[in-house]
């Protein structure tokens, strides 16, 4: 294995490749960080250049694209607290807090932390576990990942931040939004005999009118106070190497754990980086000593989501390349040049195309260098986006938020239910209704509907889930999960009322 791999490294190392690599991480940092783009849009405009490229050289971009692409979600999560990306979810939760306290290139240098050693674990992983975890995955029939999605559902509860009952019904308003639409029988649903609504609603509009409205229109409400918080708090636009080094080895087991999370999850067929992200993130909170602190500002919950969410891209590549299974759409256009190459992805690539697999690799591990690299050197000018006036930065956001949603489909009703939900968002905001429940139904929802009903085409009896192991497993897991997640709540209010 060390020879094949000696040779795609330097194959990996030539300098035609190395630039399309950087050329690669930058444009998918670019693409994770502009809300709506996200890194699947940013593969799929890279994907018609490799036409021409050589196998190595056209696998090498798109590898770097992708890990450029997942980590660059963090720069929006952090500056405007909108997630670049649906796996950057959780990077807000404790980016953005951090950002407006005055340390935005603290945040911004432990998320890029994370990010490198969380794709540096799922190479690892890629490497001496992949055969292992593509027999592993194989066990996951629809049953297991309905259990799983359910058992990611459940987190709702310790993201609810004691509003269990409003983050139930929260992720119960969410699910329901994903049924608009045809269903899988060519049922229309709540389609209101509008015809645009027959598709049902595309998840980043929702997701980034959600998130962008309530946190813009508070941007909007703070510039009529005569002082407002981003005025006292001047932004320290430095990079705090030290400090940094110190929080990332201050979450040792945190960031392990994290990275092993997101290249399991990677793995599984149907997942993604979503999931991996709020289970890593609730896994965080539920091992912490200081639970009520996760949502302030701390660097465990940039570690953990940041760290997951990086892991995924070489967990991702276990079903694609040893079984021939992309667990997602970038994956399934990762695969598509493969083929496009004349190389079938399976059992067999491993023996038949060592040295392109040697290649993804080693493209994975070069991609993770240049990308620390590249965030490192431009983390400065990002963290000016904190200077810029409010008035300036809220229009030129929505802006770029309409944009990204025209440009998922070139459709003009994407823009529209952007803002329909922005206002929705807002409202519940208002309303003190945590919006984290609603995104995680909204996002699932079409998936748990998918697996369910295929694992009920397969067998009609409820009981099936109860008799596999692993999706008894996860569903004792998600019941686990909610007792701990009461437990939690019912602590942390009893230490709020004591400093009361």
């Amino acid at each position: 294995m060390a020879d094949f791999f000696l040779h795609a490294f330097a194959l990996v190392s030539s300098p035609s490749v190395l630039l399309l690599i950087l050329i690669g991480v930058l444009f998918g940092i670019i693409g994770g960080s502009v809300p709506g783009f996200t890194v699947t849009m940013a593969i799929l405009v890279v994907f018609p250049f490799t036409f021409a490229m050589d196998p190595v050289s056209g696998v090498s971009l798109m590898v770097s694209v992708f890990v450029g692409g997942y980590s660059g979600g963090i720069v929006s999560g952090v500056m405007l607290g909108i997630p670049g990306t649906p796996s950057s979810i959780t990077t807000v939760y404790d980016g953005y807090p951090m950002a407006l306290r005055g340390e935005p290139g603290r945040a911004l240098g432990i998320g890029v932390a994370a990010s490198f050693i969380g794709t540096v674990i799922s190479v690892a992983v890629l490497v001496f576990f992949g055969p292992l975890l593509a027999s592993f995955s194989m066990n996951f029939r629809p049953w297991e990942i309905s259990a799983l999605i359910i058992f990611a559902l459940t987190l709702v509860a310790g993201l609810s931040n004691g509003a269990l009952l409003k983050g139930m019904l929260a992720a119960a308003l969410g699910l329901l939004i994903t049924t608009v639409g045809y269903d899988r029988n060519s049922n229309l649903r709540f389609d209101f005999d509008l015809p645009v609504m027959s598709s049902g609603f595309e998840i980043l509009p929702v997701m980034i009118g959600i998130f962008a409205f309530s946190q813009l229109m508070d941007n909007i409400e703070k510039l009529r106070e005569e002082k407002t918080a981003r005025q006292e708090v001047i932004p320290d636009i430095s990079i705090p190497y030290g400090r940094i080094i110190r929080d990332i080895a201050s979450q040792k087991v945190n960031t392990v754990r994290s990275s092993l999370i997101g290249s399991l999850i990677g793995a599984l067929p149907g997942t993604g980086g979503t999931v991996a992200n709020f289970i890593s993130y609730d896994q965080a909170k539920k091992f912490s000593r200081h639970p009520e602190r996760f949502g302030t500002g701390i660097p465990g919950g940039i570690i953990a989501s940041e760290a997951s969410n990086s892991a995924v891209a070489g967990g991702a590549f276990v079903p694609t390349l040893a079984l021939g299974i992309p667990g997602d759409l970038p994956m399934a256009i990762m695969m598509g040049v493969l083929i496009l190459h004349g190389i079938t992805p399976g059992p067999l690539m491993f023996e038949q195309n060592p040295v392109l697999v040697g290649a993804i690799y080693a493209s994975l591990l070069v991609g993770a260098v240049v990308m620390v690299l590249c965030q490192l050197l431009l983390v400065r000018w990002f963290a000016r986006i904190a200077l810029i006036p409010q008035q300036i930065l809220v229009p030129a956001v929505l802006m770029l938020c309409a944009i990204g949603a025209y440009a998922l489909n070139n459709n003009l009703f994407d823009i529209w239910v952007l803002f329909g939900f922005g206002i929705v968002g807002y409202l519940l905001w208002k309303a003190e209704v945590p919006l984290t429940p609603l995104i995680l139904g909204v996002v699932l929802g079409n998936n748990l509907e998918q697996q369910l009903f295929r694992a009920l085409d397969l067998d009609d009896s409820w009981l099936t889930f109860l008799t596999r192991p692993l999706s008894a497993t996860f569903l004792a897991l998600a019941v686990i999960s909610v007792i701990v997640s009461l437990y939690q709540n019912r602590r942390i209010q009893q230490k709020t009322a004591i400093n009361q």
